[in-house]
């Protein structure tokens, strides 16, 4: 997971018309589709399940990343794989076991990554970073698109990639709020490889311009 990647997240898109706005940002240059799946608990708005992967599957080969930010996240791990999801990333704040839940899913044949909530210490990788493909960062609270990035997150990007390059391991790592053309940059300099971005796709009018805008300030 060394290379660039640029993975808009639908909770922008518009759900009138999902498919075909999934496959116009695919024809624009997106590596990856992100999936932000929500239960009204953990966090304060609610969105989509497996059927509505299962319907974007046939869009694309391209990666389908469902990010898990509901609670008891193992209930449904199965289904979203079953659904075809190629990662699925759950929050260490939401892990009893979750050395267990990982397994899991990479059992399922999936890449599994651990998410971080912008206050949540990043120590816990230090036991489960030989058992990961990705971690992602939060650089806004999550719940709702469409929030300014919080710039604490440069910080703990970087720490996590000093931790990943201790090892010599092949970890992506990814951003997940507030991200666009103006900070792309930054955020790749600390050490991001993945790249999510709603509002700054889906809010444009040609999904084209901004997504190679973007991947011009990586290489």
């Amino acid at each position: 997971m060394k290379e660039f990647m640029i993975a808009p997240s639908i909770l922008s898109a518009d759900f009138c018309r999902l498919g075909d706005d999934v496959t116009k940002v695919l024809q624009a240059g997106a590596d990856v589709v992100h999936i932000d799946v929500m239960d009204g608990h953990f966090v304060p708005n609610i969105t989509i399940g497996p059927l509505v992967v299962k319907a974007l599957r046939p869009l694309t080969d391209k990666p389908l990343d469902v990010h898990l930010m509901i609670e008891n996240p193992d209930r449904y791990i199965d289904a979203f794989a079953a659904a075809g999801a190629d990662w699925i990333t759950v929050h260490a704040e939401t892990g009893y076991h979750l050395h267990r839940t990982l397994a899991r899913i990479r059992d399922l044949g999936k890449k599994a990554g651990i998410v971080f909530n912008p206050a949540t210490p990043i120590e816990i990788l230090d036991w489960l970073l030989d058992d990961i493909d990705l971690v992602m960062v939060m650089s806004v609270n999550p719940g709702f698109g469409g929030q300014s990035f919080i710039p604490s997150a440069l910080e703990k990007i970087r720490l996590i990639k000093e931790k990943i390059g201790a090892r010599n391991l092949q970890v992506g790592i990814e951003v997940d709020g507030g991200i666009g053309p103006g900070n792309i940059g930054e955020v790749a300099a600390a050490g991001a490889n993945i790249f999510v971005a709603g509002s700054a796709i889906f809010g444009q009018p040609d999904y084209g311009e901004v997504i190679r805008t973007m991947k011009a300030q990586l290489f």
